[in-house]
């Protein structure tokens, strides 16, 4: 006779721990159930805490499940739920753009802190993407003027995709760099840049995001260099170049910095105490040099 069918191995508990069994995070493994679950009208990990025995359905089963083999297969999650968490905003993210990382949250910290004092500061966010940065920026320091600038299309429509639906102002300029920026207007520049070098061991494990965004040249420094030599023109005296860059990359951004003239140099570590960022201050006029 057959078995009365037990709904208990499709329950939220239970189809948590085998994605946790097969290799995901709890993390990631909770994010895939709520966007799984989303027509219920979830929000967060507590309510799949509180519904650990609440069966799904046969679709919502399909669904989870077919959200954690692509996770499985590198995925980030970020682009199979369309969101991430940034600052404090709700970012739609999508294949267009990098995933951003909690790391470059570190970033606007700093460049929120060099900007306490300043009035009505104009900063300017080069290679936006998802506009994370600068969105950030902006939400923190309404009255800042902040132009978002990407040399792709593409990611730009993301970016201003969330300043539309997060009802910020920033403005989203199309151009390589500092090329859209006017003459010696910008109290900062700051950049989360590409910095991974060209046949990388970890670029397979990156291979769905897209390439552009995540190397620069055979060193990795190839875009911080172009930034580093242009971003005089676009800085007012005193103004700040905040540079992204890999973990073991500080010692040569901090000596393209100094080359390039600008001082008070500093760092600032990321959520693994790895010296995340780099950054100094232009204290000359307006340079047009290369």
């Amino acid at each position: 006779m057959d078995q009365p069918h037990n709904p208990n191995h499709r329950t939220v508990h239970a189809l948590l721990a085998i994605a946790r069994q097969t290799g995901l995070d709890r993390e990631d493994a909770d994010a895939l159930m709520l966007h799984a679950l989303r027509e219920r009208g979830t929000h967060n990990s507590a309510w799949l805490r509180s519904h650990a025995d609440d069966p799904l359905s046969d679709s919502e089963t399909t669904r989870f499940q077919h959200l954690c083999e692509q996770r499985r297969h590198g995925v980030p999650v970020a682009y199979l739920t369309g969101q991430k968490p940034f600052y404090g905003l709700d970012l739609h993210i999508d294949a267009r753009v990098l995933d951003p990382r909690p790391d470059t949250e570190t970033l606007v910290d700093w460049a929120l802190e060099l900007l306490a004092a300043t009035p009505a500061p104009r900063v300017a966010d080069l290679g936006t993407g998802s506009g994370a940065i600068a969105l950030a920026i902006q939400h923190q320091r309404p009255d800042a003027q902040v132009l978002a600038v990407d040399a792709s299309a593409d990611a730009l429509a993301v970016a201003q995709t969330n300043a539309e639906r997060l009802k910020l102002p920033i403005s989203c300029l199309l151009g390589n760099w500092l090329e859209p920026l006017p003459d010696g207007q910008q109290h900062m520049v700051v950049s989360n840049p590409p910095y991974i070098a060209e046949g990388d061991p970890h670029l397979p494990a990156l291979r769905h995001e897209p390439t552009i965004a995540l190397t620069s040249g055979p060193d990795g420094l190839n875009a911080i260099r172009h930034i580093v030599t242009e971003a005089p023109r676009a800085l007012r005296p005193g103004g700040w170049l905040l540079l992204e860059h890999g973990f073991d990359q500080h010692e040569a951004v901090q000596t393209l910095l100094q080359a390039r003239g600008f001082c008070q140099i500093g760092h600032r570590r990321d959520l693994g105490n790895h010296i995340r960022c780099t950054g100094g201050r232009w204290l000359g006029g307006a340079s047009t040099d290369n």
